[in-house]
């Protein structure tokens, strides 16, 4: 009888953490494929069960958008943090619960943080505070820690990530898509300073590990999560649990909304932009390069690719070229080896990438019966959502 009770007296003895826990990291030693959840309100049961119905593994959730006890939901007030708001947190587990129920891991991801408030929530305006003040980014520590300590159970949490698209350079005269010297002679610069993003993630991280040692982090890099700036990092974080995201909505000039309003839009493969120095003409083996420069990096650390994370990529559902761009996009993640997650998930507020949808579904036909409380009533068969889940479903 004595020997059955000695691995868990092993345990008491070197402070062993419970095997679901100690498993976290494993999710990602394969590589995931998934959806974001960017939307106002929390998303229900049914949402959840659509989305692991596509194929999706995870789901990149922010609470942001949502409309919490102070300003900002969970911070409270971004101008101030003090503690988390107990209300919004049980909101945020509830929906970590429907997550959990539909099979689902999440990736909890804020849009804002304290002196950081998303520019959608913060009248149209970047916010550098927690860029140039050193007292926001003592709150956002102390912010991440205190979330740490409430989630660190949830069997749903799969990573936190810890900002969607910092921007530390936005301010500075940096081009988002300078030549990679002029990236590498900024990040020197800004070394140890309040600009230095892998400082603030290492401080962070310290205040997660005291209080949760085993989740995995995702950090997405500089400049809106470009993976150039990642690469521009001399180094790997030190904790070995950390995720390094990217985003993919290059070249931007073609995939995003503003195309969708020119005469002609612009076309993929072909169009050609402004590119790290000089001009790049945009095309399958260029998409590769640009989303190659995370991997090759995070080779020359000695990372694995399924450390490396395409946490989101997309493009306008009724722009003529998406299913060949999000196919690009794909293989070339998927030939690294790496994670993804489609940008988005029927986002509630806004229906630019809603692949479920039809071409037949313009937007003003979405925002009618949005406005009717119809929405539920729009036909989900879209060919793009079809791409999407032949590739989460292999």
């Amino acid at each position: 009888m004595l020997a059955k009770f000695r691995p868990a007296l092993l345990c008491l003895a070197l402070a062993c953490t419970p095997a679901s826990a100690a498993d976290l990291m494993t999710f990602w030693d394969s590589p995931q494929k998934g959806g974001n959840s960017f939307n106002a309100g929390e998303p229900d049961a049914a949402y959840f069960e659509a989305l692991a119905a596509t194929g999706a593994s995870w789901v990149r959730l922010t609470f942001s958008k949502w409309k919490g006890e102070g300003r900002d939901f969970l911070i409270g007030n971004a101008d101030h943090y003090e503690g988390l708001p107990a209300k919004d947190l049980e909101r945020l587990k509830k929906a970590l619960d429907a997550a959990h129920a539909a099979g689902l891991k999440v990736v909890v991801t804020p849009l804002s943080l304290p002196g950081a408030r998303w520019k959608q929530q913060n009248g149209g305006k970047f916010d550098d505070r927690l860029w140039s003040d050193p007292a926001f980014a003592g709150q956002a520590v102390k912010f991440w820690g205190d979330l740490a300590g409430a989630l660190k159970d949830h069997p749903a949490v799969a990573a936190y990530n810890l900002l969607n698209e910092p921007a530390p350079e936005k301010t500075t005269g940096l081009t988002e898509n300078a030549a990679m010297a002029d990236i590498q002679a900024w990040q020197q610069k800004n070394a140890g300073g309040t600009r230095d993003l892998p400082q603030l993630y290492a401080r962070m991280i310290e205040a997660i590990r005291a209080v949760d040692p085993v989740t995995p982090v995702m950090v997405d890099g500089g400049y809106y999560a470009n993976p150039r700036a990642l690469a521009a990092w001399p180094k790997r974080l030190a904790d070995d649990k950390v995720l390094y995201a990217f985003h993919m909505y290059e070249p931007y000039d073609a995939t995003s909304a503003p195309n969708m309003k020119r005469e002609t839009p612009l076309s993929y493969p072909g169009i050609t932009t402004d590119y790290a120095g000089g001009r790049t003409t945009w095309d399958r083996k260029a998409v590769a390069q640009h989303i190659d420069t995370a991997f090759d990096w995070a080779k020359a650390q000695g990372l694995p690719p399924t450390r490396v994370v395409a946490a989101e990529f997309g493009c306008m559902r009724l722009w003529a070229d998406c299913g060949t761009y999000l196919t690009d996009v794909m293989d070339a993640v998927e030939e690294k080896g790496g994670h993804w997650a489609f940008y988005s998930f029927r986002e509630d507020e806004w229906e630019g990438m809603d692949y479920e949808l039809s071409a037949k579904v313009k937007p003003g036909q979405f925002y009618w019966l949005k406005d009717q409380g119809k929405a539920d009533t729009l036909p989900r068969n879209g060919k793009l959502m079809d791409l999407l889940k032949a590739r989460m479903q292999k």
